[in-house]
């Protein structure tokens, strides 16, 4: 099987970013999963008819979201836990199709890169660290969710920042793109604070920031920035604080109003769950030690988490909890 590494398409991306949906992807509108024929031939446009045509699935993957999508040693190999269950749905999508020597091109995205380039069909899908929202429903569709977090603040130990509110007059890096640099924006506006915020392209070059000095806090994902921490050259200089201003949760993104692939997508996805075989995944990535300094992340699978598991689901994640 082949194995491909692609960059994001610039131009075609910019383009993309004006084109959006009207409706919301639910789980009702899925369909049961009879076989690759019938769901192409119900949708002749969609994602499996491109798929079979082509002879090729163009996966979408995250180069720094660790333990979630990331390179390590092998640049051309993406791993992680989203990655994991990627190829979970890359095998359904094989068996759906009949197409054991299907052909897999990865594609690079970045947080502003994923949407575009999943609208305009540059990556049929990505598992990666992305939140399923109300606003991005009006964009994209989501699988049923298969990680939910809380959004929170990485500085050092000796920083004297516990929380949001020690904010003031600092500077803190967030993701550009990202869910929470919309919310500290807000949350700062709100609360009047003298806050310098800037923004940095990827998770890596935010931890980067925070490392060499240019920023005093790092908000994003909690586990994100576990992953973060981890690879740090001192993990134990380094603090996650503050209470969640957000809870999230993760989805793989794919084109909106295609239901024949959402289901197929889904149903991989569920197949995991109730099999028990998720429990593996998540100590691999969370509880053992990973890629690129072996550092357990010691990240326990959450209540939140475990129901998410049990009773799957596409809905937006938990309504904003911004602190008072």
């Amino acid at each position: 099987m082949a194995h491909a590494l692609s960059k994001p398409l610039t131009l075609v991306a910019l383009i993309a970013l004006g084109l959006s949906g009207c409706s919301n992807q639910t789980a009702t509108d899925e369909t049961p999963v009879d076989g690759a024929a019938t769901e192409a031939a119900a949708n002749p446009n969609g994602t499996l008819q491109k798929i079979k045509d082509s002879g090729t699935i163009v996966v979408g993957y995250r180069d720094s979201s660790i333990p979630f999508s990331y390179i390590a040693d092998d640049p051309n190999q993406p791993m992680g836990y989203a990655h994991d269950l990627e190829m979970k749905v890359v095998e359904a999508i094989k068996q759906n199709l009949n197409m054991p020597d299907l052909n897999v091109r990865y594609n690079l995205i970045t947080s502003q890169t994923r949407i575009p380039l999943v609208q305009n069909g540059t990556v049929d899908f990505e598992c990666g660290s992305t939140t399923n929202n109300e606003e991005r429903q009006e964009q994209v569709a989501f699988s049923n969710g298969f990680f939910e977090i809380g959004t929170r603040l990485l500085t050092k130990t000796d920083s004297g920042i516990s929380d949001f509110e020690n904010l003031a007059d600092k500077t803190l890096v967030t993701t550009a793109g990202t869910t929470s640099e919309r919310y500290i924006r807000q949350y700062i506006d709100e609360k009047q604070m003298d806050t310098n915020v800037i923004s940095a392209k990827d998770h890596g070059e935010g931890f980067l920031m925070l490392e060499n000095g240019r920023a005093d806090a790092f908000m994003m994902d909690d586990v994100l920035l576990a992953g973060e921490k981890a690879k740090a050259k001192n993990p134990d200089e380094w603090a996650i604080v503050g209470t969640p201003q957000s809870f999230e949760i993760y989805g793989c993104m794919m084109r909106k109003d295609d239901p024949e692939f959402k289901a197929v997508v889904n149903k991989a996805l569920n197949d995991v769950y109730s099999s028990g075989e998720i429990n593996d995944i998540y100590s691999k990535w969370f509880l053992n030690p990973i890629p690129p300094k072996n550092v357990n992340l010691n990240f326990e699978m959450s209540d939140n988490l475990k129901a998410l598991i049990a009773n799957p689901h596409d809905s937006a994640q938990p309504k904003t909890a911004m602190a008072q």
